[in-house]
């Protein structure tokens, strides 16, 4: 089995259940804060050099959410200048394995990367909060 550096935004739920899915496959997860990491530019770049810009950012981050920062109008540059400046710009989770890298938890691309033994039937990617936020969106339009 392999040993899983998972860089997470503590207390998070999704990033609890994502972690439990990989220790029920026989993983060993060691936990590592993502906002108080000291990241430098090509660590970040090891991440999210294959992935377009836009990508890169988590769009649940408040500065994404109230349009203070548009990912994608970023260049390279730009973002990962915002993201060292702000680590809750970085899209979560990011996942090493030796040299390997993962940016997020899709399910079926962890399982073929190193290999799931359940599935979880809920979204464990998505922040739940945002599904509620939506959800709360979608009722006060309908109620007008």
């Amino acid at each position: 089995m392999a040993t899983v550096l998972f860089y997470e935004k503590p207390g998070c739920i999704n990033n609890t259940k994502q972690k439990k899915l990989l220790r029920q496959a026989g993983h060993c997860v060691i936990e590592k804060d993502l906002l108080n990491t000291p990241w430098r530019r090509d660590e970040l770049m090891e991440f999210f050099s294959a992935m377009p810009v836009a990508e890169w950012f988590n769009s649940s981050a408040p500065s994404v959410k109230s349009g203070d920062v548009k990912p994608s109008q970023c260049t390279v540059d730009e973002a990962i200048t915002l993201m060292l400046d702000e680590a809750l710009l970085i899209r979560r989770q990011l996942m090493k394995v030796g040299n390997d890298v993962m940016v997020g938890f899709d399910q079926n691309a962890v399982d073929r990367w190193i290999g799931l033994e359940s599935k979880s039937s809920d979204d464990v990617e998505n922040c739940p909060r945002d599904h509620e936020a939506q959800s709360k969106i979608t009722r006060l339009r309908a109620e007008t």
